[in-house]
């Protein structure tokens, strides 16, 4: 890879307890085995100031309304892109990075219930054309997810919610999968870690080499 080659975006997506932050470093290993230069980053977060906006968004006990979260929520993608994603593409850098845009319109826009349209509009503004080329979005039952997250930690603000609330969420993930099912690529996530590595790692490999003869071609 060259430093004038653009580098690839690669988010991992689902609701609490499907496995991301376990998987995100296999994910991360996986590339930097091929030689590829990798930024691994998360969200909300990923910058000073998104690190701070996080703890509002998770920690807050004052009650947060919907519009407000979504806000805060873009506020931290605003200031994650132009700081560290679009300047590590860039230079051909690629980004692992643990949600995106998909959980926005997963988490505020069906499990919040403002619509896809909301979300929609200021996503068009902060991104301004900018899309993940892979989305792993990890799938797994409200009951293994339930399981994983109270093993590991007490639960945040937005991990309290209830079954109705996840269960649109997970709609929601299914509804950006079945809309873009190129980018989006669905990982059954109740299996053992072991499995769902396996699965992961096939379809981050397959894309990798599908890349590889894109520029081989050029």
């Amino acid at each position: 890879m060259t430093d004038m080659q653009r580098g690839r975006f690669i988010t991992l997506e689902g609701a609490e307890g499907v496995g991301k932050s376990t998987l995100l470093p296999v994910v991360r290993d996986l590339l930097q085995s091929q030689g590829i230069d990798v930024v691994s980053t998360r969200e909300p977060g990923g910058t000073p100031l998104g690190e701070q906006l996080r703890e509002v968004l998770l920690g807050t006990q004052e009650p947060m309304v919907a519009k407000a979260e979504m806000l805060l929520m873009f506020a931290s993608r605003a200031q994650h892109i132009e700081t560290v994603i679009e300047p590590a593409l860039a230079m051909g850098k690629w980004v692992l990075c643990d949600r995106f845009t998909d959980a926005s319109y997963a988490y505020q826009g069906a499990g919040r219930q403002l619509g896809a349209r909301r979300v929609s509009v200021i996503e068009d503004w902060v991104q301004e054309g900018l899309q993940p080329d892979l989305t792993l979005l990890l799938d797994a039952s409200r009951e293994t997810s339930v399981a994983r997250t109270r093993r590991r930690r007490a639960v945040d603000r937005i991990e309290s919610e209830g079954d109705e609330f996840f269960a649109r969420v997970k709609q929601g993930y299914l509804a950006q999968a079945s809309a873009d099912p190129e980018r989006v690529r669905i990982i059954d996530a109740n299996p053992a870690l072991e499995d769902v590595t396996a699965a992961m790692a096939a379809v981050v490999s397959d894309r990798i080499e599908q890349w590889s003869i894109v520029l081989e071609g050029c």
